[in-house]
This record gives structure tokens, C-alpha cells and sequence, in this order.
């Protein structure tokens, strides 16, 4: 499947490393006031925060100096119209959204796109910073962690992309398959005149979503670049090709994912490379680099429960593979940075195919959620070196089990959460929340 699936054609000299959160928000700042036809931006929120009001407030300055720029940012509908967990009132990002556009002489579109009918059924995870013919592709949403405003910053992927048609594509997709969707509505429209999408065309809105596909002059030679979209578990060509490049495995994986808690597939390809021989490399978070780690001295809530429940996934694994880590086959590198968190997703393959996606390789993300990712294939090994250096930038901070004991065991756990865990078990409820989770 991956050596016939077609690409666009890119340059050696096509592709860059931005490899940190600086980096990152420095170049997207740096685009957006340089862009002269468009600016589409998809993520899953632009908070109302430091660094999401200065995005926003760049992006409004750009369309004042360019009154005829097409400015697009795209987020997810269900996740802008509430606060963040534990936050009471009505504090979600869509007033900031409201009130800047209000203000603003020459208003940029904002929209909500609720890919199911609740948030915990699925949301937007598309990915992607598409300005005139460069794309930026990062798992990175826009807020002050993510762009590091402080001193804190959540580490994810990123990388630059030069290709009008890659481009051209990426936006094509957005304005065939969302913006032109009854289900979508814009997030600044006044309170007292504000129109939402019908429930019925919010609820069918999935079916017509899993249509979605990014349309290109095709190429099957040379170096390229492949974008992939999907959601729902049928037909669904991001999960195919995950599967398909770890299943193409001859040598080496390199594997990135937040939180350990592969889909059963995955699991069993992952599995049956290790006995074929394959070294695979994994990358996860440690439990405290986890997004919703509490740590002990502050007040805890349920949602803390998640990083141990992540842990024990991972726990469970390399007990069933202590074979393939004794053996050098399967390195599990955990993440952990002082008070950081950690946030990349991604496969490398033989060190000739590498998807960067905003996928978080677990049930939800192949299930419930709208994601993408860009396949590039190397075919004359231009980004080989380059690949391997930024895989030596992720480990930095890593350290490598040597035995699966050197994971906590629930026993060891606070209270709180041995309650919960506990509880969870009890119920038999731990399938369903590995699924929506």
C-alpha cells in the first residue's frame, strides 16, 4: 500500500525542523504577518490566554494591513463554548473570539466545528498552519504552554512545509468538507442575534465528514509528500496507513505518542514486529509530563486519575514484552522535563517513511476524533540525517526502562487515585474509558 500511495513531489531543501516550542510560535508569528493571499489555521483551541491573545490579535492586525486576506482559523465548536475543566461560569474562548471581532474594523472568521453532537464523542483534531504556500504541521494547539509564553511549555512536534500544492490541498479540504458544512457556525457572531447549526445537521455531520479526503496531482517517485485524513473506525486511510507503515517494518520503528494506549491492531502489529525481529523505539510521556497531572501538594479531582490509568497501560505492556526489552529489541524511553509536559505523536519507518500527525495513536483517536497527518516518503535519503537528529532532540530528556517494575504499581499510588482505580475496576469500566479517553 505505502509504496503505491501517491504523494506530492517535494524538494530536499522542501522540509524544516523547527524542533521547539519557541521556534514554533516565533515562526508562526513571523508567517502571519508576512502572508499575503490566506491564513487557515486548524487546531483544537486558541485560548484565552497571554499567547492565544496575541496570536488572535496578529492575526486581526495582518487582516487590517490586507483587507482582502482569506483568514480562516478553525476550532473545535464544543471545546470553545466551555471553560476549562474545574472552571465555573460561562468562561469558554468564544467570548474572547466575540469580543475582539466586535471591536475589530476588518473581522477574520472564527468557527466552531462540532464533529459530533458532545465533546466526549469526539472533537476536531485536525491539524495544520496553512499560510499562502507554507504549511507549519504541529500537534500543538495555540495557548501559553504550547508556544512556551513563560517558562512552561508542552513539547510537541513541528515542522515547515514549502509547497504551494500541499497548501492548495489542505485548504481545498477545509472549505469543501467543514466550512461550506450547515453543521459548522462562526464562534464571534453577537450574543443577541446569534445563529447555531440545527441538531440534525450537527448529528449527521460525521457521516458526511468521513467523506473527507485531501485531492492532488498525484506522484509515485521521488520524495513527497502524502496527506492523509480520517475519522471513524471504517475506511478510514490515517488508521490504514499507521497500520501499513509499521507492518513495512524491516529494521526500525520510531514511535511517539503521548499517552501509551495503542488500539488492539496497533498493539498486534507492534507485537508481531517484535518477534520478526524489528527494534522499535517508543517514546512516551512519563505520568507527570501527562497534560492533566495534579501534583500531590495541589487539591486533586478526578481527572488526575488519567495519567496513572496511562501508566498502568504502559505497565501492563512492557510486563507482557520484558523478553524484548532485555533483548535490546523494545526501548521504552520515558519523557520527563522539571514541571513540562509532553505532546508528540508520530511514526518513522526504516528511516525512509515518517508520518507526522496530530494523532494520538490510542482507541479515541482512531475512533471517535477528526484527524490527519502528512506522510513523507524519503526516497533519496535528503531527510534521512535530519530525522535522526531530531529523534536524538526528543530523547534528550528521556530515560530508558530497563524493567517494567520501574513503573509504579497501583499499590504505590496516592490515595485518592487508588480509590478511583479501584472503583473503576470494580465496575468493569476501564474498557469504555480507554476508549473515549
Amino acid at each position: 500500500m505505502l509504496e503505491k500511495l501517491g504523494g506530492i513531489s517535494l524538494a530536499p531543501n522542501a522540509l524544516k525542523w523547527l524542533l521547539t516550542p519557541e521556534n514554533f510560535k516565533n515562526t508562526l508569528i513571523d508567517q502571519i504577518a508576512s502572508a499575503q493571499k490566506s491564513i487557515y489555521i486548524a487546531a483544537l483551541y486558541l485560548e484565552d490566554d497571554e499567547a492565544g491573545r496575541e496570536v488572535l490579535e496578529a492575526l486581526l492586525t495582518a487582516k487590517a494591513k490586507n483587507p482582502q486576506l482569506d483568514v480562516k482559523v478553525l476550532v473545535d465548536y464544543h471545546r470553545a463554548r466551555r471553560g476549562l475543566i474545574g472552571q465555573k461560569g460561562d468562561s469558554g474562548n468564544y467570548i474572547l473570539y466575540r469580543n475582539a471581532i466586535a471591536n475589530a474594523d476588518h473581522p477574520i472568521d472564527i468557527i466552531g466545528v462540532p464533529v459530533k453532537s458532545r465533546e466526549f464523542l469526539g472533537v476536531l483534531h485536525l491539524k495544520g498552519f496553512i499560510f499562502d504556500d507554507t504549511v507549519i504541521y504541529s500537534g500543538a494547539s495555540i495557548n501559553n504552554i504550547y508556544l512556551q509564553q513563560a517558562d512552561k511549555y508542552r513539547f510537541d512536534r513541528y515542522h515547515q512545509i514549502e509547497s504551494a500544492e500541499l497548501a492548495h490541498s489542505m485548504r481545498l479540504m477545509i472549505q469543501q468538507y467543514i466550512i461550506n458544512d450547515p453543521a459548522v457556525s462562526s464562534l464571534t457572531q453577537p450574543e443577541e442575534s446569534e445563529v447555531v447549526a440545527e441538531k440534525h445537521e450537527v448529528r449527521s455531520f460525521k457521516s458526511r465528514l468521513s467523506n473527507a479526503k485531501y485531492e492532488f496531482d498525484s506522484t509515485r517517485i521521488g520524495n513527497r509528500v502524502t496527506p492523509l485524513v480520517g475519522l471513524g473506525k471504517k475506511a478510514n486511510v490515517l488508521n490504514n496507513a499507521v497500520l501499513e507503515i509499521v507492518k513495512s517494518a524491516q529494521d526500525h520503528l520510531f514511535i511517539c505518542t503521548p499517552y501509551f494506549n495503542p488500539p488492539l491492531a496497533l498493539a498486534r502489529a507492534i507485537n508481531s514486529k517484535l518477534k520478526q525481529g524489528v527494534k522499535i523505539d517508543i517514546v512516551v510521556g512519563d505520568k507527570t509530563a501527562n497534560d492533566f497531572y495534579i501534583p500531590p501538594e495541589k487539591d486533586f479531582s478526578t481527572i488526575g486519575t488519567l495519567p496513572y490509568m496511562y501508566e498502568q497501560s504502559l505497565r501492563k505492556f512492557a510486563k507482557r514484552q520484558q523478553w524484548a526489552i532485555e533483548s535490546g529489541l523494545l526501548n521504552i524511553h520515558l519523557w520527563k522535563h522539571e514541571h513540562n509536559s509532553y505532546h508528540l505523536k508520530g511514526i518513522s519507518c526504516d528511516d525512509k517513511k515518517h508520518l507526522i500527525t496530530g494523532s494520538n495513536l490510542n482507541p479515541r483517536a482512531w475512533a471517535l476524533d477528526l484527524e490527519n497527518g502528512l506522510l513523507l516518503h524519503d526516497e533519496s535519503g535528503s531527510w534521512k540525517q535530519s530525522f535522526i537528529d531530531e529523534q536524538s532532540f526528543i530523547l534528550t530528556h528521556t530515560e530508558r526502562l530497563f524493567h517494567y517494575s520501574q513503573l509504579d504499581s497501583l499499590s504505590v499510588y496516592p490515595q485518592s487515585v487508588k480509590k478511583i482505580m479501584n472503583r473503576i475496576r470494580r465496575l468493569k469500566a476501564d474498557f469504555l474509558l480507554k476508549r473515549i479517553l
